[in-house]
């Protein structure tokens, strides 16, 4: 086979180990949905790539308010690769260790949240921290990782522990170890990576489930849907009533409890 042909047949790979993880993308779905029927938010996560399934749940066509990406540039904005904003720097910082705390900081949380937590080697210390804090909370933690990476990969932290260790559920992308996934003659290592391709099936999976539950709640999702199919004035309609459910819901967020704000005048 060549390799588009090789590809193809190993996404078809993908394809099935998601499909047979059908009962825990619902039960995590079904999780989400709760969040978001109680007034609050399913918090997103990813350093690195991982940025991609974030944006993939909202906003975007096809997804609604509800999901909130934590995307930290720091971690993420790394397209120059050197330089300033540089991979380097980006990889670095995804294992400083407190950073996470620093993140979460800026929000106030509670117990109906959920997360979802998104890393290939569920090894860097970052997302790993990220979960840990979750869950300290009381809130209930989904992690999306690749299971046969994460198999061959060392934690960066001390204790070994990896981002499996501090979830309620584990969802596997189904890309194999070292993630590229084709062999060619001549090259000593492989290319084309997979862990996008399962993540982004996973996340669709589960953005679909969400969304119907929220149908059978009677509180059907505000959807941003292309001008292509519903002309562009209901297009433009419904970006801005999910743009404004969408600040409704971050706005509880920002608001810093009486309590709080009295420990931090005695500081």
């Amino acid at each position: 086979m060549n390799p588009t042909q090789t590809y193809l047949e190993r996404s078809q790979g993908i394809l099935q180990a998601v499909a047979l993880q059908e009962e825990i993308i619902k039960e995590a779905a079904g999780w989400f949905a709760g969040s978001i029927l109680a007034g609050r938010m399913v918090h997103l996560f990813g350093s690195g790539h991982s940025r991609i399934m974030v944006e993939e749940m909202w906003p975007r066509y096809g997804s609604f308010p509800g999901f909130h990406p934590i995307v930290e540039l720091s971690l993420t904005n790394h397209h120059q690769v050197v330089g300033a904003n540089g991979q380097r720097q980006a990889m670095f910082l995804e294992n400083v260790s407190g950073f996470a705390d620093r993140i979460l900081r800026n929000f106030q949380l509670d117990q109906q949240d959920t997360a979802l937590i998104i890393s290939s080697s569920g090894c860097n210390i970052v997302p790993i921290e990220m979960a840990e804090s979750f869950q300290h909370q009381g809130i209930r933690v989904v992690a999306l990782i690749s299971q046969r990476h994460s198999e061959a990969s060392k934690s960066r932290r001390e204790d070994g522990k990896k981002l499996q260790d501090f979830a309620d559920l584990v969802l596997d992308t189904g890309a194999p170890a070292g993630d590229a996934m084709i062999a060619l003659p001549g090259l000593d290592t492989p290319v084309s990576p997979g862990s996008t391709l399962g993540g982004i099936m996973i996340i669709n999976c589960l953005k679909a489930e969400v969304a119907l539950r929220l149908v059978q709640a009677h509180q059907p999702p505000k959807v941003l849907t292309a001008s292509a199919l519903i002309g562009p004035k209901q297009s433009a309609q419904l970006f801005e009533a999910a743009y404004d459910e969408y600040s409704r819901i971050m706005a509880q967020l920002y608001q810093v409890p009486e309590n709080q704000l009295e420990k931090t005048k005695k500081k």
